[in-house]
């Protein structure tokens, strides 16, 4: 079914962005002295968040199309899973997100190392929602 390979497609272009931010930039980003460290990660979170939040919400949609169609349940599994990233968000992470946000990234501020790497330990939260959607769509295309 095209629109349940198309769902999975999606999900796993968001596991592999959440990826990518998780084994790749976090790392890098806190090889970085601490005022370079906040003017790197606030850029980049919005970039990301707009980005990842629009990947969610279509590999969702079409997760739930998949779903509607054929009744099989791995795909309402894989639409919920990958759209919970952004309840977590919203409702865990924003806090540490507020804070690195209201930063003055002019000036070397200490307290933004610790929070940037709480950040990255909650984005693996993200990561782990994204790989389970991606296993649940695979798994309603192979059971099709």
């Amino acid at each position: 079914m095209l629109i349940g390979l198309l769902a999975l497609t999606v999900a796993a272009a968001f596991t592999g962005a959440a990826i990518y931010v998780s084994v790749a930039e976090q790392p890098a980003r806190l090889r970085l002295d601490d005022k370079a460290l906040l003017q790197e990660w606030q850029p980049s979170y919005k970039r990301g968040a707009a980005m990842q939040a629009s990947i969610a919400l279509l590999a969702c949609i079409l997760g739930l199309i998949a779903w509607w169609r054929t009744g099989f349940s791995a795909y309402l599994a894989g639409a919920v899973l990958v759209i919970l990233p952004w309840p977590w968000t919203l409702l865990v992470m924003m806090p540490t997100n507020r804070q690195l946000e209201a930063m003055d990234v002019a000036v070397a501020n200490p307290q933004a190392r610790p929070l940037i790497i709480k950040w990255g330990g909650m984005h693996l939260v993200r990561t782990t929602l994204g790989a389970l959607a991606t296993i649940a769509f695979l798994w309603a295309l192979y059971v099709a």
